[in-house]
């Protein structure tokens, strides 16, 4: 595996969504209406900016308020980085548009 996933794939570290201009409102689109949304891991040399598809399945919006920018977005999503199968999923806060998150290897049915 590659270090970096097996850096991020170990424990929860620091994450904000990505883009070049974040914000609430640009998420909230992201997620509901694109499907697809960028996110950050900030602790890493220079940051890592992954970008994976919503799994709206697994995606929890239930504790978030977008109009009052409250709560918390549980997302998770697929993406392949470095020709790997992952999962990303990460637990954002709508007021600072940071949290937590980590990333899982899937695996295919060709391995």
């Amino acid at each position: 595996m590659d270090n970096l996933v097996q850096c991020l794939s170990k424990g929860y570290h620091p994450v904000t969504v990505g883009g070049p201009n974040p914000s609430l409102t640009t998420f909230r689109n992201s997620i509901e209406d694109m499907g697809y949304i960028l996110i950050k891991f900030t602790g890493t040399r220079g940051g890592t900016d992954l970008g994976m598809w919503v799994d709206t399945n697994s995606t929890d919006l239930k504790q978030a308020h977008f109009d009052r920018c409250t709560g918390i977005v549980h997302v998770e999503g697929t993406l392949i980085f470095n020709n790997i199968s992952l999962r990303c999923i990460a637990d954002i806060e709508l007021a600072t548009l940071k949290g937590t998150g980590h990333l899982v290897e899937v695996q295919s049915a060709l391995h």
